[in-house]
């Protein structure tokens, strides 16, 4: 969840772009040096959110509430700022990652966007497969003890 929270926290600012007309689209905060402010304030605001989210949705119960760990909420931000930057990077050429070290941006066109949005897609197979192997043997092994 705060993976997801740092993913709207970097496209606050382009929206804005979009509603007013105003700025540059993909400005300050797709930079590393945006990426990593926005990756701590996602990550001190993410994780209490989350938690309050768990619990209004019904998945923390009162008898075990769900504690994210500090380290989970920060790796998950950073993961998602920094991986939000250079996804933007290799897709839309008004991205500057290294501003204000340097106006270049590397990674635009690596890939084509069709590859890139194909990555994307496969991640998120191999991401869901994981989990659910991971939740089956967990619930496989709770039931054998």
């Amino acid at each position: 969840m705060v993976f997801g929270w740092a993913q709207i926290a970097m496209d606050i600012q382009p929206l804005f772009v979009l509603v007013t007309g105003e700025g540059h689209l993909h400005g300050f905060s797709h930079t590393y040096i945006g990426a990593t402010l926005l990756a701590l304030f996602s990550a001190v605001s993410g994780k209490y959110l989350s938690e309050v989210g768990l619990k209004v949705l019904g998945i923390a119960k009162k008898s075990k509430p769900v504690n994210i760990a500090w380290w989970v909420a920060f790796v998950s931000a950073f993961i998602g700022t920094y991986s939000h930057v250079a996804l933007d990077s290799i897709m839309h050429s008004d991205v500057v990652p290294y501003y204000p070290l340097s106006q270049a941006n590397n990674l635009h066109g690596l890939i084509t966007v069709a590859n890139l949005h194909m990555f994307c897609l496969y991640s998120a197979l191999v991401g869901a497969i994981i989990y659910y192997s991971v939740q089956y043997v967990t619930k496989k092994q709770s039931k054998a003890i």
